[in-house]
């Protein structure tokens, strides 16, 4: 392995935590539009039934955006996520049109394949799942 090599692995594990951080940002911000109407109203003057697929789709955004961005239980947290992307793809998209920048579904596609990634990647070394396991493993050593 070269001296290149070597940096691009570090590149490359510094580019999956701000992958993860960035599209877990993005993400919380739908859910708290959808939730607490912040940063921006719901459109057409919408209003959030909690338990609609809308309110679900919300909570799922705001509360496992959260857990992405800090990088805690990011394999399940993003294989969740991941499937509701899917879903609002098909359910909200799909049905308009089979190309995604004709029927808005760039996003729903985007987020479902970065979460795919993350669930199959992890959370890299600046996540809580990566500080709790060097804690572990640390923890073990002494004992």
């Amino acid at each position: 392995m070269t001296h290149l090599d070597e940096g691009g692995n570090v590149w490359a594990a510094r580019a999956l935590g701000l992958l993860r951080i960035i599209s877990a940002f993005l993400f919380v911000a739908h859910g708290a539009q959808k939730l607490f109407g912040f940063p921006a109203p719901m459109p057409n003057g919408m209003t959030l039934q909690l338990l609609s697929l809308v309110g679900v789709a919300g909570i799922l955004e705001f509360f496992g955006g959260l857990l992405l961005f800090l990088g805690f239980l990011t394999r399940p947290v993003a294989f969740i996520l991941s499937g509701q992307m899917a879903v609002a793809y098909f359910i909200g998209h799909a049905s308009r049109g089979f190309w995604p920048t004709l029927n808005q579904g760039e996003l729903a596609v985007l987020y479902c394949f970065i979460f795919l990634y993350l669930s199959a990647a992890g959370g890299g070394d600046w996540s809580l799942d990566a500080l709790l396991r060097r804690q572990r493993e640390g923890g073990a050593s002494e004992g």
